[in-house]
């Protein structure tokens, strides 16, 4: 999957992983939260947008992401 990235992407693109989720976080004019999850993966600091149409959404990627990242050898 690596190679496919850096050759669609770039060399400068490293994919770490993919998580799956069954939904993603959206304000209510459909926007996708993308700011809101970088921060929150990056474990800077965040808030719930006061736009967003399923708060709980964001809970699930933190889940998915803790899971994730309890699989991942430390490099």
């Amino acid at each position: 999957m690596n190679n496919k990235v850096r050759g669609d992407v770039g060399a400068f693109a490293r994919l770490f992983g993919v998580i799956i989720v069954n939904r993603l976080p959206k304000t209510r004019s459909g926007k996708i939260v993308r700011g809101t999850m970088k921060k929150m993966v990056n474990k800077w600091e965040w808030k719930m947008p006061a736009t967003i149409d399923d708060p709980t959404t964001l809970d699930e990627i933190r889940e998915g992401f803790e899971k994730f990242m309890a699989t991942v050898k430390p490099e």
